[in-house]
């Protein structure tokens, strides 16, 4: 039998299952508000990233989250 993986919804920090349907999956966030709280942060610029990314990172993000989608 395959293990439940649980994860942590990044602003709420509440336990959570991955739903296998795509549009009920909100990843990293447990929950569409979730989602929608933390975009509200960054279009009010309470976020910020401490400096620019290099070419070569923004590469192995960019393969990174392509892997996670495949996954």
């Amino acid at each position: 039998m395959p293990e439940i993986k649980k994860y942590k919804c990044a602003l709420c920090k509440k336990e959570y299952v991955r739903s296998s349907v795509k549009e009920e999956d909100y990843f990293p966030f447990c929950s569409e508000r979730c989602r929608l709280m933390d975009l509200g942060s960054w279009l009010k610029e309470e976020y910020v990233t401490s400096r620019p990314l290099k070419e070569e990172e923004l590469v192995e993000l960019a393969n990174a989250e392509g892997e996670e989608k495949e996954g």
